[in-house]
This record gives structure tokens, C-alpha cells and sequence, in this order.
């Protein structure tokens, strides 16, 4: 089958550890293959516009947005529905998906469902309130967790039926601030 979703996620494999076997029961992203991540943009652009000028202006947007360190500081939750961890700094995040998305308006973050874009690594939603907290107790004994970050991926799929795939993998910080500092100045001249 053919995907009809795609998204931008900065994958954490560092956290897997600690929140894999909870995120295996408790956030159906993870039967779908898609590892533990904070998410960029999702959904993103549909797969049929997927094209190398999409791609060229993803790799170059991502390469100007220097790579950073973060940590997973503590457990957070939207409502009592959805318990996550909160990277700090949160900065860096919020930066790269305004970056994208400037140059992607019509994909907002979560279709413009939210007004305020909360970074952060989903650990479990929509099941039963002792589950998540039971999960997010025995998570946060393994706080902080500390993680690189240099590259965003674009994945594409079908929630709920079948197996998100990378699509393409996108280095942050590749691009020297002097060189597009010199790109810009032959553009203008």
C-alpha cells in the first residue's frame, strides 16, 4: 500500500531504552515502526509532493539550523491523556519546526490544531491513566536522559495500517554560517 502520511520527526534513539517497551504498548506510532522522536512537522506535505525541490529546500533549510544537545529533563503530560518527556533546552525544537514550516505554510504543526507547539517525546496516549503513570514513575527513574541531535527524517506511511518507512535523513548544522553568508551576498549583488 501506498502512503498517505508523511512527517518530519528528529529521532532519539538515546531515550529507546527507557521508553521503548512503555512506547510499544502505549503509543500506536511505535507498531508502526516510527522510533522515539520529537516531532517536527506532522503531518507534513502529502507523498505525491514529496519531490526533489521539496527535498532540496528540506536539506537546505535543515543544514542552516546548527545541531545542539538536549535533555529529556522530566515527565510532562496534555491532559490526562498523553504523558511525555520534556527535551530542555526546547528552544532548538520550537526553531527548527518554524524554520520548516515557514517554508512549508501550508503544513502546520498537527494540521493547526494547537496554538502553542509543545516540544516533546511521546511516551503513551488514550489509554488508562494508572498505565501512563505507571509508565511515566518508572521512566523518570532513568531521567536525565541526554541525546545529540544533528539530523531531522522524513518518514512516510498510513497510521494504523501500514509500516512507516525514511524516506530521506536530513544533517542539521552542514551548511558554514560564512558560506551562506556568501551565497546570500551573490544573490543580492
Amino acid at each position: 500500500m501506498e502512503p498517505t502520511q508523511t512527517a518530519l520527526i528528529v529521532p532519539i534513539p538515546e531515550a529507546e531504552e527507557a521508553v521503548g517497551r512503555f512506547r510499544a504498548s502505549l503509543d500506536r506510532a511505535a507498531s508502526w515502526g516510527v522510533p522515539a522522536h520529537v516531532t517536527v512537522l506532522y503531518p507534513f506535505l502529502p507523498p505525491q509532493q514529496i519531490n526533489e525541490q521539496a527535498l532540496a529546500v528540506l536539506r537546505e533549510t535543515i543544514a542552516g539550523i546548527p545541531r545542539f544537545d538536549v535533555a529529556l529533563t522530566h515527565v510532562g503530560w496534555f491532559g490526562d491523556t498523553v504523558v511525555w518527556l520534556a527535551p530542555q533546552p526546547d528552544r532548538p525544537f520550537r526553531e527548527l519546526t518554524a524554520a520548516v514550516w515557514q517554508q512549508f505554510p501550508e503544513a502546520p504543526p498537527y494540521a493547526g490544531a494547537y496554538s502553542d507547539v509543545v516540544p516533546h517525546l511521546t511516551i503513551g496516549h488514550d489509554a488508562a491513566k494508572p498505565m501512563l503513570s505507571h509508565a511515566a514513575e518508572t521512566i523518570s527513574a532513568h531521567l536525565p536522559i541526554n541525546a545529540a541531535i544533528d539530523k531531522v527524517r522524513l518518514i512516510a506511511g498510513t497510521p494504523d495500517v501500514s509500516p512507516w518507512r525514511t524516506v530521506c535523513e536530513f544533517p542539521l548544522g552542514t551548511t558554514p554560517p560564512a558560506a551562506a553568508g556568501t551565497q546570500l551576498e551573490a544573490v543580492t549583488a
